[in-house]
C-alpha cells in the first residue's frame, strides 16, 4: 500500500531537515531563515521493508506579514487531509509557542481520524532532550525526541511510524486477489481513451482539456480470458504547473496508484515524444520497482509509420530510460483501437514474468560455471568466490541472492553483469530485477 506521511509544524523547527533524513537525500532546501520552504516536496522512503511517501510542507503561521502565509497554510491543510500519518514537529530548544498550541488544537481534532505523532526535534544531546516533557501540555501523547540534523532517535521514530500504517486499505482488501494495471502518463496522453477502448464504452470522460481525470478510477476487465483491474489515473504534470488544490490531490492519488499497482502502462504522446515529465513518471515507477509497459499513443497521427521510424522511436525511448531498457514498447492508437489488445496481452505477460520463480538448482547449474569462467575482479589482493545463488521467495520484485566469501568487494558493474546474464537466460522483460550479494 502507498502510505503517505506529512510533516507539519511552525517555521524553522527542522521539517525539511527531517524530510531529507527520511528520504535519504537533499531534496528540500535547508536554511536557518524561517519560511525557506513554501511549496510541498514529495519523497520516497522505506524502513524495515515498509515503503511510504513523505510530504514536506511549509511552516504554519498566522497573523504574519508574509504574503505567502495563506497559500502555505492551504498547502499544509491539503497535506493533512491526504496523509495517513502526521508528524507534528516541534522545537525542543524553543519550547511550546502560541503557534504550536494553535496547530496542536487542529491536530487533536484530526487525531480521531488518523494518527498524529508528536516529534520533538533538535534534541541534539540528552540534557536538551529532557526539556521535551513540556510538550505533554499539547495533548498529543508522548513526545518522541529526535535530532534530524544528526539522525539521533530517527530509528525509534520510524519504528513507531510504520507501526501506525494500516497495512491494507479498504480498496486494496477488495482488490488484493486480482492484478492491478495502472495506466499512467502526462495529462492528455490518452489514458482514459485507452481504458474506454478496452471496455467498449464511454465510462471515463474524455476531452481535449488536460486534467479532465481528477481521481484514480478502478475498472474491472473480465473478458477474453483476462481478469484484472485497470486503474485510470490523473495526468502527472510538473509541480510548477500544478496550481489547483484539486489537482494536487489528483497527482498524489496517481502516485498512490503506481505504488499499489503490479504493472504500470506508461502512455507517451507520439506527437510530442519523450519529455522530461515522462522521465519523472518513469523514475517513480522505477523507485517503486513496478512492471512496465511503454505505449506510444496517437500513432494514427504520425505520417511516417515505417519500420525505420518505429525503430528510431523505440531506440530514442530506451536511450532516455537507460540503464533499464528491458521493457516492451508498443505503438498504439486508443481512438482507432489499433493494437490496443496487444497492450493487455503484454501487461499480463509482464505480470506473470514478475511472479515467476526459478528453481535454485537451475540457477546454480547456470551461474556457477559462468562465475568460475568470469569471476568478480580481485580487490586488494583478495579473491572473491561466489558459491551459491537462490531466489528470494516473496510476492514482490524478483530478487536473487548470491552468497560470497567477501561480498563487500563485489562492485556495481559486476552486479549489472549478473543481472544481464540473468535476463539473457530467463525472460524478465518489463520487470525490474534485484541482485544482492551476501556473506556465506
Amino acid at each position: 500500500m502507498g502510505n503517505i506521511v506529512a510533516i507539519v509544524g511552525r517555521p524553522n523547527v527542522g521539517k525539511s531537515t527531517l524530510f531529507n533524513r527520511l528520504v535519504e537525500s537533499r531534496q528540500a532546501i535547508v536554511d536557518e531563515e524561517a519560511g525557506t520552504t513554501r511549496d510541498r516536496h514529495y519523497g520516497f522512503a522505506q524502513w524495515n521493508g515498509c515503503e511510504f511517501s513523505v510530504i514536506d510542507t511549509g511552516g504554519w503561521v498566522e497573523g504574519s506579514d508574509d504574503v505567502f502565509e495563506e497559500a502555505i497554510n492551504r498547502q499544509v491543510q491539503l497535506a493533512l487531509d491526504e496523509a495517513d500519518v502526521i508528524l507534528f514537529l516541534v522545537d525542543v530548544a524553543h519550547g511550546v509557542t502560541d503557534l504550536d498550541q494553535e496547530l496542536a488544537s487542529r491536530l487533536r481534532r484530526l487525531n480521531k481520524q488518523r494518527p498524529v505523532l508528536l516529534v520533538a526535534n533538535k534534541a541534539d544531546n540528552y540534557e536538551i532532550g529532557m526539556n521535551a516533557a513540556e510538550f505533554y501540555k499539547l495533548g498529543l501523547g508522548d513526545p518522541i525526541t529526535v535530532s534530524a540534523i544528526n539522525g539521533s532517535g530517527t530509528g525509534d521514530l520510524l519504528d513507531l511510524l510504520v507501526a501506525k500504517f494500516d497495512k491494507t486499505s479498504p480498496v486494496e482488501r477488495e482488490l488484493e486477489d486480482l492484478p492491478r494495471f495502472a495506466v499512467v502518463g502526462r495529462p492528455n496522453a490518452g489514458k482514459s481513451s485507452l481504458i474506454n477502448s478496452f471496455i467498449g464504452e464511454e465510462r471515463h470522460i474524455v476531452t481535449d482539456i488536460a486534467g479532465t481525470t481528477r481521481d484514480s478510477v478502478y475498472t474491472r476487465f473480465n473478458k477474453f480470458g483476462f481478469d484484472f483491474y485497470l486503474v485510470d489515473t490523473a495526468g502527472i504534470r510538473k509541480k510548477s504547473k500544478v496550481t489547483e488544490d484539486l489537482e494536487y490531490y489528483s497527482v498524489i492519488r496517481s502516485i498512490r496508484s503506481i505504488e499499489s499497482a503490479d504493472v504500470c502502462i506508461l502512455m507517451i504522446d507520439a506527437t510530442r515524444g519523450v519529455e522530461s515529465q515522462d522521465m519523472n513518471i518513469f523514475s517513480i515507477i522505477q523507485k517503486n520497482k513496478k512492471g512496465l509497459v511503454v505505449c506510444v499513443n496517437k500513432w494514427d497521427l504520425v505520417e511516417n509509420k515505417s519500420n525505420e521510424t518505429i525503430k528510431t522511436f523505440e531506440r530514442a525511448i530506451k536511450e532516455r530510460f537507460a540503464p533499464f531498457v528491458d521493457f516492451p514498447v508498443l505503438f498504439i492508437s486508443a481512438t482507432t483501437r489499433q493494437r490496443i489488445f496487444k497492450v493487455l496481452e503484454t501487461a499480463d505477460a509482464v505480470y506473470k514474468t514478475r511472479k515467476q520463480r526459478i528453481p535454485t538448482s537451475q540457477l546454480n547449474e547456470y551461474f556457477l560455471p559462468l562465475i568460475e569462467k568470469f569471476p568478480p575482479p580481485a580487490n586488494k589482493g583478495k579473491y572473491i568466490k561466489i558459491k551459491y545463488v537462490t531466489q528470494i521467495q516473496g510476492p514482490y520484485t524478483p530478487s536473487f541472492v548470491f552468497f560470497a566469501n567477501l561480498p563487500q568487494y563485489v562492485k556495481e558493474p559486476y552486479k549489472r553483469f549478473l543481472e544481464n546474464k540473468l535476463r539473457s537466460r530467463w525472460n524478465f522483460t518489463g520487470t525490474p530485477v534485484q541482485v544482492f550479494i551476501r556473506q556465506k
